[in-house]
């Protein structure tokens, strides 16, 4: 089977995403047809933060914890999706696309993930970890040049997660990791593609302060549960298992127990 049959095979009986009249409390956004959101058992914990602020590293760390304790869990996070993944990176090696492209590109790898791999975990009972959500789209996006209500109604099937964790780093620690650590940017990742700057580097570090300013909005209004990531990784650690420890009965959601 090709991958287009693949595809089709996945999708057969499915419509399109649309906008039913309720909502889960659980949930801001819109959801997806044909889902009772109040049935979903499992737990969706969503780690954001800017480049260099330590996400990957924790969420990988919390991912170890969790399953080391026995806890049914699993890992998603951008770029992900069987679907498209592929051809996005292809067409972002280009340099070709153009600023609601790429939106609508990672939207695709967003919703794909979202419909066959988060919520049937969900449905299961699983704690889902997700590095970054779609809070990431709306300050890259919006940074970019994109409308946010564009961006919000473009996400607007998305689930509100039920912890969002927002690792803050100051802007200058975070360009130092992440300058320190890579022989070369990337087109996209620099921000090339709004002509902020004609070196890579420079342009980079303006890209990277308005992204910075935008997660920081989005972590005062959208209510981020906020970590301090200036600090060794085992503080940061526990700082975050604690706060799983006192939101989520874990032992709900351990593996030998599930329903």
């Amino acid at each position: 089977m090709d991958k287009r049959s693949k595809i089709n095979s996945r999708r057969s009986g499915n419509g399109p995403i649309v906008i039913p009249k309720r909502t889960s409390r659980r949930f801001y956004g819109h959801g997806l047809p044909n889902v009772d959101l109040k049935k979903l058992a499992g737990r969706l914990i969503v780690v954001e933060g800017a480049d260099g602020s330590g996400r990957s590293t924790q969420i990988a760390m919390l991912m170890r914890w969790l399953e080391g304790s026995g806890h049914a869990t699993v890992q998603v996070g951008l770029k992900r999706s069987t679907l498209v993944s592929e051809e996005l990176d292809q067409a972002k090696k280009g340099n070709i696309l153009s600023r609601s492209t790429l939106s609508l590109f990672y939207a695709t790898d967003f919703a794909d993930q979202l419909e066959n791999s988060i919520l049937p975990a969900l449905k299961a009972g699983f704690i889902v970890l997700a590095d970054r959500y779609k809070f990431t789209a709306l300050a890259r996006d919006t940074v970019r040049g994109c409308p946010q209500e564009w961006v919000e109604q473009l996400y607007s099937f998305a689930f509100q997660p039920d912890i969002t964790f927002y690792f803050s780093l100051p802007l200058r620690t975070a360009l130092e990791r992440i300058l320190g650590g890579r022989p070369a940017l990337k087109y996209h990742e620099a921000g090339m593609d709004l002509g902020l700057s004609p070196d890579p580097v420079e342009s980079f570090k303006i890209f990277q302060g308005r992204i910075h300013k935008a997660y920081e909005l989005l972590a005062k209004n959208r209510g981020f549960t906020r970590i301090s990531s200036d600090r060794p990784v085992e503080a940061i650690q526990e700082e975050v298992r604690g706060v799983l420890r006192d939101r989520i009965d874990l032992a709900h959601y351990k593996a030998v127990s599930r329903r």
